[in-house]
């Protein structure tokens, strides 16, 4: 199959220019908040709840992004070859990515069980599930990344670099489901739960605050996710269309797009730590994220089922459900 093998060095520096000016600030933000950040979830709060289960995972996933970044400069400058190093910082960079997007997914399904079906969310949900599915996905996306290069990279001669024009549909298999359906999945959960929130009407001021800063916090989380991630994923499936209609002129100019949005997928990992700090915050005031609108649904269906207990009760009901 033929490779394009065309090259534009002022492109190639331009986007290595491009990788320093976004990485470094990603690096020294990221390190220090994701280091942070994981003390806070592991050793400073004191109840084990789902959200925590998920946000160690997503620092952890976003700490091994943040250890593979200068290594992808040093590839994209010196056309660095297929070797081991290559291997082993594609395998984290192609482990890490994914985590985080299933990760985040798994955030707002998370959410959208507690808000839209509070009554069985103590069935649904435990940190012990979350931990499951957390380590079933870890397990998965590792045995993926390290089976997935073997498909198509002994014709490459560059590490992270396809220069070949063969279509590579184990790749399309990646983009659709380790993207485009876990987008599906979020925007769904997170309109499902802002639209469930708006529909509450709090009784007192207090509860008006705490129901507006979670429709805040779920639309920015929401924001953040799209604007991070699909450049980048709509620029691979680009990618594969010009592999497929054999276009090799547009290879380079497509190659380099994907390189400057993955800028922008990768400074998610420093980012995830503003977005879900505030979840931090939350747990400081109350165990759950959302427990005043669950208070208020859980007590309405408790009175078509029975004699509705006092408020201070069923908010102690849900909080400790969540």
């Amino acid at each position: 199959m033929e490779n394009c093998t065309k090259d534009d060095d002022m492109l190639q520096n331009g986007i290595v220019v491009f990788q320093m000016v976004v990485y470094i600030p990603v690096l020294s933000l990221g390190i220090p908040l994701n280091m942070t950040a994981f003390w806070v979830f592991c050793c400073k709060l004191k109840k084990w709840t789902e959200t925590r289960v998920y946000m160690i995972n997503l620092i952890i996933a976003d700490s091994f992004l943040l250890f593979a970044l200068p290594f992808l400069i040093h590839f994209t400058k010196y056309n660095h070859p297929i070797d081991n190093l290559c291997f082993t910082i594609q395998n984290i960079y192609f482990t890490n990515m994914p985590m985080s997007i299933l990760i985040i997914t798994l955030i707002a399904i998370d959410r959208y069980i507690a808000i839209k079906f509070p009554l069985k969310a103590k069935i649904l949900r435990s940190p012990l599930k979350s931990a499951s599915i957390c380590g079933f996905l870890w397990i998965t996306v590792i045995i993926y990344s390290n089976l997935h290069p073997k498909f198509h990279e002994r014709k490459e001669q560059f590490c992270l670099r396809k220069e070949s024009i063969q279509p590579n549909y184990s790749t399309l298999f990646s983009i659709i489901f380790g993207y485009f359906i876990p987008l599906g999945i979020v925007i769904f959960c997170s309109v499902q739960v802002i639209k469930c929130l708006k529909k509450k009407k709090a009784t007192s001021p207090h509860e008006t605050k705490l129901i507006q800063k979670a429709i805040h916090i779920v639309s920015v989380n929401l924001f953040v996710f799209i604007v991070c991630f699909s450049p980048f994923y709509t620029t691979l499936l680009l990618r594969f269309a010009v592999d497929v209609a054999g276009a090799c002129s547009l290879v380079s100019e497509v190659r380099a797009s994907i390189q400057i949005c993955a800028c922008l997928a990768n400074s998610n990992c420093c980012l995830d730590v503003f977005c879900y700090y505030f979840a931090a915050k939350e747990f400081q005031e109350f165990p759950s994220l959302f427990p005043t609108y669950i208070s208020m649904t859980s007590k309405m269906n408790q009175r078509q089922e029975s004699q509705p207990p006092t408020d201070q009760v069923m908010t102690q009901t849900r909080c400790s459900a969540l």
